[in-house]
């Protein structure tokens, strides 16, 4: 099945490199671009692709905002594709608040050209695109500097059973599933069917939400991962 892709970015020569870079992948084909954000959620509604590439910076309507139109779309906008978020630096104010709007996660625009293909797919594929590493200094530090205003999502924790709140503990403290499996002496894939009942039961989009979760809620304390 190939990957839809449109590539938003006010950079011409960025458009064109990571247009060619991906063009080039057999299941991967870019159907779009947009200079700005508000033609960026132009395109996204035109086009119906699997995954945007979101720069975070830009006139009009920056990554952010145009992320959340996207991500929250008007009644009668049925297609909703993933977004992935390029940022310039890896400590940046506007990809905590992305997250939290639903992105599936963050690439760096420097980072090596395999990297941003293998992020397309595992976005496309469903998976949020947060390392382990970035998790426990990002988002921690992010949650640190400015937690959202709770609406008692301690009731919501309460529709977990102990053993999916102990897997989205340790999701929020960095592991991967395979360390997750490790430390609960359990089968990787039994770890990956609990993760998946508390995305239901919590009705997140993702690992990447259920990180932030587990931080806003207070299930686990910035500066303890």
């Amino acid at each position: 099945m190939t990957i839809r892709v449109i590539i938003v970015d006010d950079q011409a020569m960025v458009r064109a490199g990571f247009a060619a870079l991906l063009s080039a992948q057999a299941d991967i084909d870019v159907v779009g671009e947009a200079p700005d954000g508000r033609a960026g959620v132009e395109v996204a509604r035109s086009a119906h692709p699997d995954v945007v590439l979101m720069d975070v910076r830009m006139p009009e309507m920056d990554g952010l905002a145009a992320a959340r139109a996207i991500l929250q779309p008007p009644l009668g906008v049925v297609h909703v594709p993933k977004v992935l978020m390029l940022t310039t630096f890896d400590v940046d104010d506007y990809v905590y608040e992305a997250l939290r709007a639903g992105a599936s996660g963050f690439l760096l625009k420097d980072a090596p050209p395999a990297d941003l293909i293998s992020a397309v797919r595992v976005v496309a594929a469903g998976e949020a695109l947060l390392a382990p590493s970035v998790t426990r200094r990002l988002i921690a530090d992010f949650a640190a500097q400015r937690p959202a205003p709770r609406k008692d999502p301690s009731l919501r924790l309460k529709g977990l059973t102990p053993r999916e709140t102990e897997v989205l503990e340790l999701i929020a403290r960095g592991l991967s599933n395979q360390e997750i499996a490790r430390d609960l002496v359990v089968a990787e894939q039994t770890v990956k069917t609990h993760i998946g009942r508390v995305l239901a039961k919590l009705d997140l989009r993702d690992r990447a939400q259920a990180v932030i979760f587990a931080y806003e809620s207070g299930l686990v304390r910035p500066g303890t991962a």
